[in-house]
């Protein structure tokens, strides 16, 4: 006898070949264009760097703060078409976007990406620390120790080396956001490097932000939970994206448009009086962090 399948199917089954993904080979695709967002000046004048940006959380994080009125420079490993498509449509908001194609694990891309927007932007106030890999592995005996320092050097190295980079240029009013993970509060037995990195995350800001807050740079962090992106077709296999977020109390993974206003909260005016705190938009998990 055949037993039913009472499980939760959110999204067609599929699956890319290699990380970080593009948003062209998902179906459906995400929701990242902010479409249906209005901005209201919050960020007039001002100038962010967002690494990841080409695609997901980043891209729409990138679209709202263009539509809030900053410009933005957007760092990305290679995926050129998905950072092109961000780059119209901030554009078509009236705002310029640089692109920046680098590996923010490299101390040197990010002094490069800050000389280039100090060159070509002249200031920057805002670094969204976005970029991130994850690989799952059945057991801790399968992380190889290139994939550990990989893992480290993507998701948690690239904000000391963005963070240091950029820290010369940073005046009072600044923000810096880094993006953690629901990993970090909950844990994910498949994905113990990534969770590692993502609650080191946690830590970076919370002394980050008491490090500078006599600076008058506040420092704050996301931690989403199951979002469809790109990184999630190239991370894991079809029958687990079929089922993708569907753990989560409100029983569907959220979409880029869902995350971005978080960081436009964090990076305006409205978010004056926090620091070192983080955001949990996650589909309705407590996580008590």
């Amino acid at each position: 006898m055949k037993m039913e399948d009472n499980s939760v199917h959110t999204l067609p089954a599929q699956q890319q070949a290699q990380q970080p993904g593009v948003e062209t080979a998902m179906h459906p695709p995400p929701q990242s264009s902010m479409a249906q967002y209005a901005g209201s000046g919050r960020l007039e004048g001002k100038v962010a760097i967002v690494t990841g940006g080409d695609s997901g959380i980043g891209k729409a994080v990138a679209i709202a703060f263009a539509k809030e009125g900053a410009n933005v420079l957007i760092v990305y490993l290679n995926e050129h078409s998905d950072a092109n498509d961000t780059k119209d449509k901030i554009e078509a908001a009236g705002k310029t976007c640089l692109l920046f194609p680098g590996d923010v694990g490299d101390e040197n891309t990010c002094k490069l990406v800050v000389t280039q927007a100090m060159s070509r932007l002249g200031r920057v106030d805002i670094l969204v620390n976005n970029a991130g890999e994850q690989h799952p592995q059945s057991s801790i005996e399968e992380i190889t120790e290139e994939q550990l320092t990989r893992t480290f050097r993507s998701n948690i190295y690239s904000m000391f080396f963005m963070t240091k980079a950029v820290m010369p240029y940073l005046k009072s009013g600044a923000c810096i956001i880094n993006t953690t993970s629901i990993t970090a509060y909950r844990g994910s037995p498949q994905l113990l490097d990534y969770s590692a990195s993502k609650g080191a995350i946690v830590a970076f800001t919370r002394s980050l932000s008491k490090a500078l807050v006599q600076r008058g740079i506040r420092v704050n962090a996301v931690a989403p939970g199951p979002v469809w992106t790109p990184l999630i077709p190239s991370t894991f296999d079809a029958e687990k994206v079929e089922k993708f977020g569907s753990d989560v109390p409100m029983k569907r993974p959220g979409q880029p448009d869902e995350i971005a206003p978080c960081y436009v909260f964090l990076a305006s005016d409205l978010s004056s009086y926090m620091s070192g705190q983080v955001l949990h938009p996650n589909g309705g998990e407590v996580v008590n962090g």
